[in-house]
């Protein structure tokens, strides 16, 4: 092996030992790593808060709208989300009161990354971190996603885009409602229509049966290529899922190197 290979094969090993892909997952005729240190884990971020939803961004009543408007007033909503750019976007999101969410939020957390990534990660819905700080997936789940994209060669911020089906925090961390989902998914279509990723990685069961529009199981979607808007979906656990059942970090393992050999053909195909 060359001195790249060694220290490229030492690199993977410290981040399948911090994923606890090890000892369950080795490479076949393994050699020996060389003397090269490597690189290092993601570190803590220092995220910029976003602002915090000011009063008068909301309705006049706060009521929770989606559940009892005309479908031609909601029509008109959609309508009017899919034609923002990112600057309105943001501002929109930041101030909606479409369900009842908002309530109980501190912050909005719209997404971080890449705002022309070939990579989009979709999870569920904020956490009280995340609520806090305005960023999605931070804390512990965060860490174990970046050690994720770096074994696979990727970067938060770079080719990278990460959000959620829901921008506010549900209470307790509970699932996101369906109806909850309905009024944040204009929102997420206008992100994927002006990111225009080439693979979309759903993460967990929320984020796969609502991109998908299915109640089947998450086990049940893994490793087969999906659409969505007609851009291919790879589904895999969500990281927190992960922290709390050590035995599937082989199985997402399986399916980050099922999305990095998609996204290669991909390329090579000009998608």
């Amino acid at each position: 092996m060359t001195a790249g290979g060694n220290a490229r094969h030492a690199r993977r090993n410290e981040i399948l030992k911090e994923l606890g892909l090890t000892p369950l997952w080795r490479t076949r005729a393994a050699s020996t790593p060389g003397t090269s240190q490597p690189s290092e884990l993601p570190q803590e971020r220092q995220p910029v808060p976003v602002p915090l939803a000011s009063p008068e961004m909301r309705s006049e009543s706060g009521e929770q709208i989606c559940s009892h408007l005309a479908s031609d007033v909601l029509k008109d909503r959609q309508v009017k989300i899919s034609e923002m750019n990112w600057g309105e976007l943001e501002t929109s999101i930041a101030g909606c009161t479409a369900c009842g969410l908002y309530q109980s939020r501190t912050r909005t957390v719209s997404g971080v990354g890449d705002q022309n990534a070939d990579w989009l990660y979709i999870g569920e819905g904020p956490g009280a971190q995340e609520d806090l700080i305005g960023e999605p997936f931070v804390g512990q789940a965060g860490k174990l996603l970046d050690n994720m994209l770096t074994a696979i060669d990727l970067k938060r911020g770079r080719r990278v885009f990460i959000t959620n089906i829901v921008k506010c925090r549900p209470p307790a961390n509970r699932e996101p409602l369906p109806e909850e989902a309905q009024c944040c998914q204009p929102y997420l279509a206008r992100q994927i229509e002006l990111i225009k990723p080439k693979l979309i990685i759903a993460l967990g069961k929320v984020a796969a049966q609502n991109l998908l529009g299915t109640d089947a199981s998450l086990g049940s979607l893994r490793g087969r290529l999906h659409q969505h808007s007609g851009i291919p979906v790879i589904v895999t656990y969500h990281p927190a899922y992960l922290l709390r059942t050590l035995p599937a970090k082989a199985k997402a393992w399986e399916d980050l190197c099922f999305a990095r050999s998609t996204m290669e053909t991909l390329l090579q195909s000009g998608n």
